[in-house]
């Protein structure tokens, strides 16, 4: 039996329509990648501002403790100011056998300035003792060291304040320790 030629079956989309559903799919495509990429973006904006914000409380959540509140101006270019510190090695006892410290001696010809007011902040424990703030000598100038609550070494600790005294034209400091 000879084969039956094959019969010309046309398909349901008439050759005319492929162009415009060429173009109708690739409108469909662009659509869905449109949406899809503003969708993205906007998820990605959100990320970058959270990132951002997340940066900034970073920053402003900590921050070096500074004990320096204030200096004094400086002084006239003429004026001459002498320091001299000394350290005397060897271990001294204060209160205890097993605090052990070099002396520092620091001798200044200007005076000292009159010590600021404090606000004395909330105490951390019933165990804490105040330190009151004073004023010390670092870079050729005064400095104001603020004060500050401590847990002393035992119960039976006192704080004896650093001062400074005048002796002559000199005035002489003198470290705070724990008796």
């Amino acid at each position: 039996m000879p084969a039956e030629p094959l019969a010309y079956v046309e398909h349901p989309m008439a050759l005319d329509q492929a162009p415009m559903y060429s173009r109708l799919m690739k409108m469909k495509i662009d659509s869905l990648f449109r949406s899809a990429f503003v969708k993205l973006s906007g998820q990605l904006t959100k990320f970058v501002a959270f990132c951002g914000t997340l940066g900034l409380l970073a920053g402003c959540a900590s921050g070096p403790e500074s004990h320096v509140v204030s200096a004094p101006p400086p002084g006239d270019p003429t004026r001459s100011v002498t320091t001299t510190t000394t350290t005397v090695g060897g271990p001294v006892y204060l209160g205890s056998p097993a605090a052990t410290a070099g002396i520092s001696t620091t001798i200044v010809t200007e005076a000292p300035p009159a010590l600021q007011t404090e606000v004395v902040l909330a105490r951390p424990s019933d165990k804490d003792l105040w330190v009151a703030g004073y004023w010390t000598w670092r870079d050729q100038r005064y400095e104001w060291m603020a004060g500050r609550w401590e847990l002393p070494p035992n119960s039976r600790s006192v704080w004896v304040s650093p001062r400074w005294e005048q002796q002559g034209n000199a005035y002489k400091f003198y470290e705070g320790y724990w008796n």
